[in-house]
């Protein structure tokens, strides 16, 4: 029974609950809660595959009430599935941080031979400044992290709109966001192909993007932020996961336009979604997992 529970939990938090969560409208009052409970979804969704790999023949030689040795071939066949599956997690998340790492250093060393920042002395050390005739602004992060701005965002911007881009391109840097959605992006090269979704991938994108739209609104304001990215639109850093679509800046602005100052249900939304994010990494593992644990523990023929 525990397998069949956490399969069924598993096959929800996998295929209705990403819909259901990229649709909802609260996300974008509490975006950085949002991002939390993602992960906690994502996280519940793993334990509840690896549950299912690790319950699942020793219930099923309960049930047919078979000897020793069909039980310990069951039990070698649970411990290799749950290996495989930590394993091409594993080998997915080192694969993708390799190379975003690669990649990131690859564009650093392109921007620092292409800068023309010392045009512009009063900007930050770490910004770097790009001709051409596109505004646009993102950001390289990593250890050595940069701000790059295009010359001709600088021009068409005015101060307080190129202080709110720098704001929210460092809010990113700050809070290290290539880290979630390389998390998120091994996660989805490490789920078969008939199982994959893109809905989590691009819903998080957009949350982080708001994150640092918060810490940008308050760095220069909601109106210098907003007037930015009507300017400078859908521009996404090369930072970001391959064929990602854009940061959908109107919906951003949209978002900016309906947010005024602070707000305490944002408070409330934050704490329901912290507490259901604790509850789908806890409540599973206690109610289901521990029970099932103990009777492991006594009937496995070690």
């Amino acid at each position: 029974m525990t397998a069949l529970l956490l399969g069924a939990l598993g096959l929800t938090l996998s295929l209705l609950v990403p819909g259901w969560l990229a649709r909802a409208r609260w996300t974008a009052r509490a975006p950085g809660a949002a991002v939390v409970l993602w992960q906690a979804v994502t996280l519940a969704g793993i334990l509840c595959a690896l549950g299912v790999a690790l319950a699942g023949p020793q219930e099923l030689v309960h049930e047919l009430g078979s000897g020793r040795p069909v039980g310990s071939a069951a039990l070698i066949v649970a411990l290799a599935v749950a290996s495989l599956i930590i394993v091409r997690l594993l080998v997915s998340l080192v694969r993708v941080t390799l190379r975003s790492r690669a990649r990131r250093a690859r564009h650093r060393m392109l921007v620092d031979l292409l800068d023309s920042a010392d045009e512009h002395a009063e900007l930050p050390a770490e910004l770097r400044v790009l001709d051409g005739p596109l505004p646009f602004a993102y950001c390289v992060p990593g250890r050595s992290p940069r701000v790059v701005l295009s010359g001709s965002a600088l021009k068409v911007l005015d101060e307080r709109q190129v202080g709110a881009v720098i704001a929210h391109e460092q809010a990113h840097l700050r809070q290290r966001h290539e880290l979630v959605m390389e998390s998120f992006t091994a996660f989805y090269r490490a789920v078969p192909r008939p199982l994959r979704s893109r809905v989590p991938l691009e819903a998080v994108h957009l949350l982080l993007e708001m994150v640092a739209d918060d810490a940008a609104r308050g760095h220069s304001g909601s109106a210098a932020l907003r007037s930015a990215l009507e300017v400078l639109g859908d521009a996404v850093s090369p930072a970001a996961p391959e064929d990602l679509s854009g940061s959908a800046a109107a919906e951003r602005a949209r978002r900016l336009e309906r947010l005024t100052g602070a707000d305490n249900r944002s408070v409330v939304v934050e704490a329901c979604a912290g507490a259901l994010a604790a509850g789908l990494l806890v409540l599973p593992t206690v109610i289901l997992v521990v029970p099932w644990l103990g009777r492991a523990l006594m009937a496995w023929p070690l």
